[in-house]
């Protein structure tokens, strides 16, 4: 078994493919012994022990080669046994190793067939580095897919970055390479070693590597994902018997480097916003969190969306387990997480993805399928089982590892469409000749078929901005399979028509009201993102026409309209307290206009009460997707700018009426038709003081007759503040109660009481604030009381506004490419 020169040189210029065949313990061909070769190149000698059988020979090994190829004969024994490689440097030191080239495949014929075919489900526990005890020994495994490459090694700080060291194994036909490293632990950082198809050899990430170094480095680190201790085994629970469909969803939209900076430039770890984070969350009354994206990215100005490292959240806040504590802490505190997955594209970065082993790997290779033009992103390539099989068990991967209740996945546009932001001669059809991306279509449907049934309860979004039909609809229907469907249609007509000025808005009703034309065709999120407040479109307050008090009085009643209207909820962090400036991912939120007077304070609480609003009547969330959940009351009057509709839940049981005058005209006598006799409570009001508003309202009710107005058999006269949104319900025998009075008989089946309902949305408050001084707020109230203090003085400054001029005609508006959502 005598080494050839071809041979020889294979190994020391690193051009061999199946260094295994030649390192290592073999028998000798005639049987009379064993050989041993080890190629080391910082050994001035090298012995054999054997490593716990006695008996068994012990021998040096003789250099072959000036680079530290040693090769060494026994004849005291026949057959391969257990060793370690005694090794002794240049400098004298001596470390002994059992050697990397004596044990089998840590792969099986299964694991590989199964990743072929695009089915490994946990291929992210066999590929990537895996700490593993094989034979009694702790090491790491080493596995990545490069079928075009000629040679793999692993480098790192285990081997002085040498690829002569760790020279990797083909796996068959299965295009991965794979070694097994004794004596390696958790924090070792690695790379692979690839020379590419075309003999170019350069240093390649690891495409399933758990955590990485924090940017500009860009090692993978090993590191093991299952040590940390959950406790939310209670929410876990809950969530698998939870439809997110028939439950309240209110979304606040995070990014982690800019909610809070502990000093300008040093973003807070994972661990460090726990508490603050869960505490803010829990006091605005949000039900789940949505992070843009943790996964590791190596340009900070994506904002995460230009991912390295699928599966490992970004060391720039901690390593996986402070990620595993924040998701494990929120939920302890009764909090959902969503996290951004981006499934669509990946950086160009050469370290990376791209062109992985010298061809298109995870890529296309042509550019007019491969390349996104706008974001200078290359498109997965949905047709390869291997590629699917990375991003299929990446989102189970993140269900999996760190218990998040919902994926959001980005830009589901450009997957579906071959000619996304293309034009003619720009792209190529599919085989029958259409712009669907038929491939991308097989996996979306896929990705939700096995998140939904591994992980039953965990949700799927669509970030989606077409009308493409039935995204939120099961797959073997001919749905995409999501949970549900951002409104991007509702989003742009809303922000449109709030960016009128009040003067204009009757020619623009039909904005608002178009989205019900299309509402019950999907399940839709209605989100107000980060995406609305960068790039010169301004803050939400900023978009909003007018002084300062119409500019927070349109605010108050935009958020008010999202929380009314039939959807989920997502709103941007800043948002909820009118952020003036855009949102800048370098800066942390302007915490300190909360110390500016009532206006922004205003808004915070307002939210705070919605979401308490929100919360406790299942009208406003039980129904959202039911035909019967939601009625237009009168969606008509265009001349004054006034809406009214109707929530309830799929019984009956639970009534809101809803009112938004949409101009600085107060109306003092709005008749509004009621579906019901009798005390009607107004739970909201955004013109309350406590709100920064005039206080203008209806002395805490009104009574409706039986006098049929707006095809409803009842109604009553109300007072509309100027740019406000009321909130009414019929009064219950819990409100009675709560208000010292007898209850009072009811004609008919009595409405339940909800015990989980909040019989008034007034009270005195402690305002919890990021900022290190958190503010105190007084009482409060949606009902008329005395001006008074700081926010009478704002409210008195407010101009009176002539009434708007009469006019005729409805503006009849434009549908839009956004905002068409109807099949």
């Amino acid at each position: 078994m005598l080494l050839t020169q071809v041979e020889l040189q294979s190994l020391i210029e690193v051009k061999q493919r199946a260094p295994h065949e030649l390192l290592g313990m073999h028998p000798l061909p005639d049987g009379t012994g064993v050989l041993v070769r080890a190629l080391v190149p910082d050994a001035a000698k090298i012995e054999v022990q054997p490593a716990r059988e006695k008996g068994k020979p012990a021998f040096p090994l003789t250099r072959l080669h000036k680079d530290g190829l040693f090769e060494g004969v026994t004849t005291k024994a026949t057959r391969v046994y257990a060793y370690d490689l005694v090794i002794t440097d240049e400098q004298g030191r001596v470390r002994r190793t059992r050697d990397p080239y004596s044990f089998l495949p840590t792969l099986g014929d299964s694991d590989l067939f199964l990743f072929g075919k695009g089915d490994e489900r946990r291929i992210y526990d066999k590929l990537g580095a895996q700490l593993r005890t094989i034979d009694g020994v702790a090491g790491v495994s080493f596995a990545v897919w490069a079928p075009n490459a000629q040679r793999v090694s692993l480098v790192g700080d285990l081997n002085g970055w040498d690829g002569r060291c760790h020279q990797m194994r083909p796996l068959g036909v299965s295009g991965v390479w794979e070694i097994f490293i004794p004596g390696v632990g958790e924090g070792a950082h690695y790379k692979f070693e690839v020379r590419d198809a075309h003999g170019k050899v350069g240093m390649k990430t690891d495409p399933y590597g758990f955590y990485f170094e924090t940017a500009p480095k860009n090692a993978a680190i090993v590191w093991g994902s299952r040590k940390f201790k959950w406790t939310d085994e209670a929410w876990l629970k809950q969530r698998r018997q939870r439809d997110p469909l028939r439950a309240p969803l209110s979304i606040y939209e995070v990014h982690l480097g800019s909610w809070r900076q502990k000093t300008a430039g040093e973003s807070p770890g994972y661990r460090a916003l726990a508490e603050p984070l869960i505490q803010y969350v829990k006091q605005m009354g949000f039900t789940h969190v949505e992070f843009m994206p943790v996964a590791e990215h190596a340009y900070y100005p994506s904002w995460g969306y230009q991912v390295m490292g699928f599966y490992a959240p970004t060391s720039r806040y901690g390593t996986p387990e402070d990620f595993q504590y924040l998701v494990n802490a929120l939920h302890e505190a009764g909090i959902g997480v969503i996290i951004d997955w981006v499934p669509a594209h990946f950086p160009r970065d050469d370290w990376a993805l791209a062109q992985f082993d010298g061809t298109a790997l995870y890529e296309h290779e042509d550019p007019r399928k491969g390349a996104h033009q706008d974001w200078g992103t290359l498109i997965f390539n949905y047709g390869r089982h291997e590629v699917v099989n990375f991003l299929l068990a990446n989102a189970l991967f993140w269900c999996d590892r760190f218990h998040v209740d919902g994926l959001r996945v980005d830009a589901v546009a450009s997957m579906l469409y071959l000619d996304y932001s293309r034009k003619p001669g720009e792209w190529i059809p599919n085989q029958f000749g259409g712009r669907e991306n038929l491939e991308a279509i097989d996996f979306i449907r896929k990705f939700n078929h096995l998140t939904h049934t591994e992980f039953p309860g965990v949700m799927t979004i669509a970030e989606e901005s077409t009308a493409w039909p039935q995204v939120t609809r099961p797959p073997y229907l001919g749905g995409l399979g999501f949970s549900f469907k951002w409104n991007m249609g509702w989003m742009h007509d809303t922000l449109s028509y709030f960016g009128h000025d009040p003067v204009h808005r009757k020619y623009h009703q039909n904005e608002l009201t178009f989205a019900m034309l299309y509402h019950h065709h999907e399940n839709f999120i209605l989100p107000l993102s980060h995406d609305e407040v960068v790039h010169g479109k301004r803050s939400l307050l900023g978009r909003m026409p007018g002084d300062d008090w119409r500019r927070f009085a349109n605010l108050r009643l935009l958020l008010g309209y999202q929380w009314m209207f039939p959807g989920k909820k997502l709103l941007f962090m800043g948002g909820e307290f009118g952020q003036s400036a855009e949102w800048n991912a370098n800066a942390e939120l302007d915490w300190k206009l909360l110390e500016a007077g009532p206006y922004h304070r205003g808004v915070q609480q307002f939210v705070e009460d919605l979401n308490k609003l929100y919360l406790g009547e299942p009208a406003l969330w039980k129904s959202d997707y039911d035909a019967d959940g939601f009625h237009w009351i009168d969606a008509s009057d265009h001349l004054n700018s006034v809406l009214s509709f109707l929530r309830q839940d799929s019984e009956h049981f639970h009534e809101l009426v809803v009112i938004a005058n949409l101009t600085p005209v107060p109306r003092l006598q709005y008749r509004v038709g009621l579906p019901r006799p009798g005390k009607w409570r107004e739970l909201l009001n955004s013109d309350a003081a406590v709100y920064g508003g005039g206080n203008m309202g209806n002395q805490g009710s009104v009574t409706a007759a039986a006098k049929p107005c707006h095809n409803q058999p009842c109604s009553a006269d109300f007072i509309l503040p100027p740019l406000s949104i009321l909130a009414f319900r019929p009064e219950r025998v819990a409100d009675e109660a709560a208000a010292g009075a007898a209850p009072a008989q009811e004609k008919g089946p009595a409405m339940p009481e909800d015990t989980s309902a909040i019989a008034n949305v007034v009270g005195t408050r402690t305002s919890f604030s990021p900022h290190p001084n958190p503010l105190p707020r007084g009482e409060g109230t949606t009902q008329p009381v005395p001006r008074k203090s700081e926010a009478a003085r704002f409210a008195d400054q407010r101009p009176t506004v002539p009434p708007l001029p009469k006019g005729e005609g409805r503006g009849e508006g434009k549908a839009t490419a956004e905002n068409a959502q109807v099949p």
